[in-house]
């Protein structure tokens, strides 16, 4: 072997290192948690303030759709930063809790005003509408955040399909 190549090798290692410290954490797979049942009222939302990041209509709506879609984003990450608050994919942006039948007991308000959380919310409302995949969503917004984010929730692979 030459020195040449012991240099490449030592290269092509140093940068393996430095891909896997951006690298996605493997979670395993779990259950979504059930969903809040048909008919059943949602409780109030906090009082949206008057400066959030996008339309009350859409906070409401990425609201609403993780109460009835943990199914979605319970496997969708989160660039945000709030695995520092025990997060563990977007769903847990907007849903705090939930009683054994799946109903919302109540919301988590971080997502009212968190850019991010609301915009991954609305990417993964519009790839469900069209007919997406859980497991194509979660690519198509791991492919759109990424790129350019410093932190992702430890969110589990969704199941199998």
């Amino acid at each position: 072997m030459t020195s040449g190549s012991a240099e490449t090798s030592a290269v092509i290692e140093a940068a393996d290192t430095e891909m896997a410290a951006f690298a996605p954490p493997v979670v395993p797979t779990r259950e979504a948690s059930s969903a809040h049942p048909e008919g059943v009222p949602l409780p109030p939302l906090p009082v949206i303030p008057s400066m959030v990041p996008r339309s009350p209509e859409l906070v409401t709506a990425a609201y609403e759709f993780a109460a009835r879609n943990p199914d979605v984003l319970e496997y969708v990450p989160c660039f945000c930063g709030c695995e520092t608050a025990g997060h563990t994919g977007n769903a847990d942006c907007f849903v705090e809790s939930r009683n054994e039948d799946g109903s919302v007991r109540s919301w988590e308000t971080h997502g009212m005003a968190c850019l991010v959380c609301i915009d991954v919310a609305r990417d993964a409302m519009q790839l469900h509408a069209s007919g997406g995949s859980v497991s194509d969503i979660r690519a198509a917004v791991e492919g759109k955040y990424l790129p350019r984010a410093t932190r992702q929730t430890p969110t589990p692979a969704p199941p199998s399909q």
